[in-house]
């Protein structure tokens, strides 16, 4: 084990704050097995954000380049938490400068570069990972753990959205999560979480069907200054066009014989960040609603017809990641999306540490897996563009 572990994170804005926050809280939660953790680094091109929130966490200072955390001794564990399209030249970089790398989920914006990051992790002498934080809420890892066990049984369907309303307002200044092709968008942004959250529970997707793009708002005004995560700002009379989605929607065949339907948006107004997922088995079926993400609804064909119906399961330390995982960790107190990024960084910092993985909470997805999970995303895109044909998933490239 290394007697301390320096960490930085590239991209101070939204999930920059979250992972970084989350490094922070990493070491506090479960037992005392960490090295001591150095919070070194904030990278952000915007010198004014990256200052902002080196000093808001506690980190010793920040950069204005990737270039200068991959150059640095003192730097051992990196977040990459950037546009999109800028994720492989910074990882290919830090992995070649020996850091071990957390990369934010979609793994790129485009298949072959996410081919090309996952064959430059597998050459690395360190650790390259992506997060996939939904995998680390305790209501959808319970869902997981009933079918798993039996409980709940093999997967029938799955019925999935996450309706966001951060691009509601046509006057959201157009930013870079507005720009690429399609599937690029509202698929890319939120529907890459449902995506691999139906293969965490269902297993591997087979094939998908019904691919449907919608661009509802074709353009936007360009920003007076810079744009950090959904913040609104004060805009200019010039209006750029919106080239990618902003609702999308597909339906998919598990290879097991299941099946499932997932529809997203980045315009559903007064849905701020509302993830939905019900999951139908063959000895019942469960629910979750990330509004009230402290538990699931659950019901069991067990007892007779007359009294079978949805029961509202409470989470707690009977339950994954909540025993020794919130500093009050009984049955009843609240938590939510920031906890997720706190067990991620926890599972990352575990595995660089050298800790056993019996030891240690599950690894984070490999980039393989992210590879994976674009596959799922280009495979929608080609749906789409072919008026909803059947598409089919390899499946060898399954980690």
């Amino acid at each position: 084990m290394p007697e301390s572990l320096g960490v930085a994170v590239i991209g101070a804005g939204m999930a920059g704050r979250a992972h970084a926050a989350a490094y922070r809280a990493a070491s506090t939660v479960y037992a005392s097995t960490l090295p001591p953790i150095r919070l070194v680094s904030i990278g952000d091109v915007n010198a004014e954000f990256g200052s902002l929130a080196a000093r808001r966490f506690g980190y010793e200072r920040s950069d204005t380049s990737w270039q200068a955390i991959a150059e640095a001794p003192d730097i051992d564990v990196v977040s990459v938490v950037v546009a999109n399209h800028l994720h492989r030249e910074i990882v290919e970089g830090l992995l070649a400068a020996g850091k071990h790398v957390l990369c934010e989920k979609p793994l790129s914006d485009s298949l072959d570069d996410a081919v090309a990051m996952a064959d430059a992790a597998r050459s690395a002498t360190s650790i390259a990972r992506v997060g996939f934080t939904y995998r680390r809420s305790p209501g959808i890892a319970y869902l997981r753990d009933l079918v798993r066990s039996g409980v709940l049984g093999r997967v029938l369907h799955v019925s999935g959205r996450y309706w966001t309303d951060y691009a509601a307002d046509p006057h959201i200044p157009i930013s870079w999560r507005f720009k690429g092709a399609q599937g690029s968008g509202a698929l890319a942004d939120v529907g890459s979480h449902l995506a691999y959250i139906a293969e965490f529970i269902g297993g591997d997707i087979a094939e998908v069907s019904g691919g449907r793009f919608a661009t509802v708002i074709p353009e936007r005004p360009e920003p007076l200054g810079a744009v950090i995560g959904h913040e609104h700002g004060a805009v200019s009379d010039t209006f750029d066009t919106v080239e990618n989605d902003d609702y999308a929607a597909f339906s998919f065949d598990f290879a097991d014989g299941g099946a499932g339907a997932i529809e997203v948006s980045r315009v559903a107004s007064g849905h701020a960040n509302t993830l939905v997922l019900e999951v139908f088995c063959e000895n019942g079926s469960a629910s979750f609603d990330f509004r009230t993400p402290s538990e699931i609804g659950l019901m069991l064909n067990e007892g007779p017809v007359a009294q079978r119906g949805f029961r509202r399961v409470l989470l707690g330390p009977e339950h994954p990641y909540l025993r020794g995982g919130l500093a009050m960790d009984a049955t009843g107190v609240g938590f939510g999306q920031n906890e997720g990024f706190v067990y991620q960084a926890r599972a990352f910092l575990e595995e660089v540490a050298g800790i056993e993985e019996e030891a240690s909470l599950p690894r984070c997805a490999t980039f393989e897996e992210g590879v994976r999970n674009m596959r799922l995303l280009q495979a929608v895109a080609e749906s789409a563009a072919r008026r909803g044909a059947a598409v089919a998933i390899p499946q060898e490239v399954r980690a």
